[in-house]
């Protein structure tokens, strides 16, 4: 299978530090897989936290996350503070990409990248991504 390769963006909308806990570390004593996608779920809290908006309540909607992609570059330890960059990468009728570098010292830890999809709810049924959070990055 071929690797996987995500290309940096280069735009950040967001940026937010992370310091690593003592969960966040694997049985090799370093980050663990399994905490990149909580680590990078924080980041993505603060940066719709950041204009006013939540994954449960986003203009309206809800959030889903439809699918994500890791690619790893180094390792992390415990008590290392991580820089998160956040980056809205892509728009589709009815989601977007988030993309995420997440670093140490400027030295490359991962790249992260997420399709969320807008969802109501109520009516059980995918929405149009809102016109004010696209108009947000135009």
């Amino acid at each position: 299978m071929p690797r996987i390769k995500l290309k940096l963006p280069k735009i950040y909308h967001f940026e937010t530090n992370l310091q690593l806990r003592i969960y966040d570390m694997n049985y090799g004593a370093h980050l663990g897989n399994d905490s990149v996608l909580s680590i990078v779920h924080e980041a993505r809290v603060q940066f719709f936290n950041s204009f006013g908006q939540e994954e449960k309540d986003f203009f309206g909607i809800s959030l889903l996350m439809a699918d994500s992609a890791v690619v790893y570059k180094k390792e992390a330890f415990y008590g290392e503070k991580l820089n998160i960059k956040v980056a809205v990468t892509e728009f589709y009728n009815f989601g977007f990409e988030l993309f995420y570098l997440l670093s140490h010292n400027n030295s490359e830890i991962a790249r992260v990248k997420s399709g969320m999809v807008c969802y109501n709810t109520n009516l059980k049924k995918i929405h149009k991504v809102p016109s004010d959070f696209v108009n947000s990055f135009s």
